[in-house]
């Protein structure tokens, strides 16, 4: 699974249950999601409503409609599978994390929702996968994702990715607090994704999308629906294919903005500090007869049309040396123009420092 912290872009565009149990549907979704050449398709995978879900719950007679069985899962993730996707798989019930450890390698990630994040009985099972394992920690407190982080590497799990964010409509921007990634990153020790769930219409929505990418995160999940706006099921952060293009190319821009974060100056940052032609280089400030000792009087710092070879931080050790020829006013002092002898720099001469 291609899913790192090593700032390459990755997006997994959730369907949820925005397909309302309609197949031809789903595979739109999956068509359209490939087309975009995004990373990979999350489906949220239900096998026993009763094992998820009271039966007084408002939601429980229209989720019996919206479910599949195993043998339709199977022909989903065949269809997600050719088009080249990566599969992330959100199961919200025992029995589908049985069914998704059986499939083994066809299913890139395992994710459990911050609904079950500390339920035993799941964790017990989303232990028993062997690959990438996401656990949702939106809306849950440091000591509930310490639990479920705690189970999984008491279990021998080491690849866990926490995908951070949570569902509230509207999206108040303060609430969305991108900073805390850092700290659950530096306390977990785990690689951190963001699960954006802006308002489709937010004319802000692109931008937030990609908010984390700038801060070094580039592992972004969002829901994607071929109809922004009609009201269905989960329809209200759910992006279309002309917003989720605009996310990915911002992605991409976002990733190469935040960098590696290597220290050592890259060739255009070196270029761009070129003694001469941008950095001032050390110049005569009149002209120096052959025999003259160069002196802080007699030189300066300008900007040049050729390049120089020392330093500006050398001049106080040019002091001294005397000019081997005729050197013209605004002339680049170069080794080849002096006898210059290596020698410690001493600040006493120029400065009141004492030691």
């Amino acid at each position: 699974m291609i899913i790192n912290q090593h700032m390459t872009p990755y997006i997994i565009a959730e369907t949820a249950y925005n397909h309302e149990g309609d197949i031809k549907y789903l595979n739109q979704m999956i068509e359209e999601i490939a087309t975009l050449k995004l990373n990979a398709v999350k489906f949220h995978l239900l096998l026993n409503l009763d094992s998820y879900m009271s039966r007084s719950h408002p939601l429980y007679q229209k989720m019996k409609k919206w479910m599949y069985t195993q043998n339709q899962w199977n022909d989903i993730f065949s269809f997600a599978t050719k088009k080249k996707l990566d599969i992330v798989a959100l199961c919200d019930d025992v029995e589908s994390i049985q069914y998704i450890v059986s499939k083994k390698k066809q299913i890139a990630a395992l994710e459990l929702h911050a609904t079950s994040l500390n339920d035993f009985f799941m964790l017990t099972e989303v232990a028993k996968f062997d690959g990438r394992i996401i656990l949702g920690i939106g809306g849950s407190s440091l000591n509930d994702i310490s639990y479920a982080v705690d189970f999984l590497r008491h279990h021998g799990k080491k690849d866990i990715l926490l995908m951070y964010g949570f569902q509230s409509y509207p999206t108040n921007y303060e609430d969305v607090n991108l900073a805390k990634m850092h700290a659950i990153q530096d306390l977990f020790h785990l690689p951190v994704g963001y699960a954006d769930h802006t308002g489709y219409d937010d004319p802000n929505n692109a931008v937030i999308s990609v908010a984390a990418a700038l801060m070094g995160f580039p592992v972004l999940e969002k829901h994607y629906t071929p109809d922004p706006g009609k009201e269905r099921i989960d329809y209200h952060a759910a992006v279309g294919k002309k917003q989720m293009s605009c996310i990915r190319e911002l992605m991409k821009i976002a990733v190469q903005i935040h960098g590696s974060g290597q220290i050592t100056l890259s060739e255009p940052e070196k270029a761009y500090g070129n003694i001469g032609p941008m950095k001032k280089a050390i110049v005569a400030k009149q002209e120096i007869k052959k025999g003259e000792k160069l002196t802080l009087e007699n030189l300066w710092f300008k900007r040049t049309a050729e390049e120089s070879t020392i330093p500006q931080k050398q001049v106080l050790q040019l002091i001294g040396s005397k000019a081997k020829v005729d050197i013209r006013k605004d002339e680049t002092i170069d080794f080849s123009k002096i006898e210059y002898k290596f020698k410690t720099l001493n600040l006493e001469q120029f400065t009141n420092v004492k030691k």
